[in-house]
């Protein structure tokens, strides 16, 4: 649908709210569902089905609509997509199956690969990386795999706080502020250091899930492997990267623009 239907739908939504136009509404930005739980099936990897994150964004999407206020001029797919992905989060966290000792052994993995990089110069193998945390590599491929439920949890508190305070009126950004273009030019530039440190698969996960935008699914068919491995590649390029970024890692991945 074409962005002026979709106006004078919300239009007609906003002035008689009716189960037929809330219905059009849903069908239209079901797609939006879609796209917000293929992204975080990317950190959740195989632990969680996608037709299952689906289903929870869905009450997020009907939540956006029933307090999405149209007068604003807030663009609604940036209003919904935080809704969406609030609801997802939220049943993740009702299904307590993340292990208390998860961010324990996330910390032992990145600081022996703080510490292994700096004694080798570059960065370190798994086999080194479990030799150094004295387990096996099948053990550090499980820690690894759980460590992208732990992602979790820091993109729930980029939600919570970013909220409805960092949505804008569409209105009120009409460009580009200079200081603003500088800031996030810094930030690619940092972004694209950070990148050297990783293997060429790595780098070709973040690539096609952070700038091309696919999904865990997509990004599996390109690569010829399995899910699972392209979540584990994907946990391995962040820990690389955060040690390379250092504190403001997290800054730098959820202001930069994709």
């Amino acid at each position: 649908m074409a962005s002026e239907d979709k106006n004078k739908l919300w239009e007609a939504y906003s002035k008689n709210q009716t189960a037929e136009l809330k219905e059009k509404i849903i069908i239209e930005y079901a797609p939006l569902v879609k796209i917000v739980a293929g992204r975080l099936s990317m950190y959740l990897g195989y632990n969680v089905e996608y037709d299952d994150l689906v289903g929870y964004g869905i009450f997020g999407l009907i939540d956006a609509i029933d307090k999405f206020d149209y007068s604003k001029g807030i663009k609604f797919e940036t209003y919904a997509s935080l809704r969406i992905r609030g609801s997802i989060l939220d049943q993740i966290r009702k299904m307590d199956w993340i292990p208390r000792s998860l961010r324990q052994k996330q910390k032992k993995i990145e600081t022996a690969m703080t510490k292994l990089e700096s004694e080798f110069g570059r960065p370190a193998t798994d086999e080194e990386i479990a030799k150094e945390l004295e387990i096996s590599p099948d053990e550090l491929t499980n820690w690894q795999g759980q460590a992208n439920v732990s992602n979790i949890v820091s993109l729930d508190e980029f939600v919570e706080s970013a909220g409805e305070k960092g949505i804008e009126p569409v209105k009120n950004q009409p460009f580009e502020q200079p200081e603003e273009a500088v800031e996030k030019a810094e930030l690619k530039k940092l972004l694209a250091e950070s990148l050297e440190s990783l293997t060429e698969k790595e780098k070709k996960v973040i690539l096609l899930y952070y700038y091309e935008e696919l999904t865990l699914k997509e990004i599996s068919k390109v690569l010829e492997v399995t899910e699972s491995r392209v979540s584990q590649l994907h946990t391995k390029a962040l820990q690389k990267m955060k040690v390379k970024l250092g504190g403001i890692a997290g800054y730098v991945f959820n202001n930069i623009n994709y």
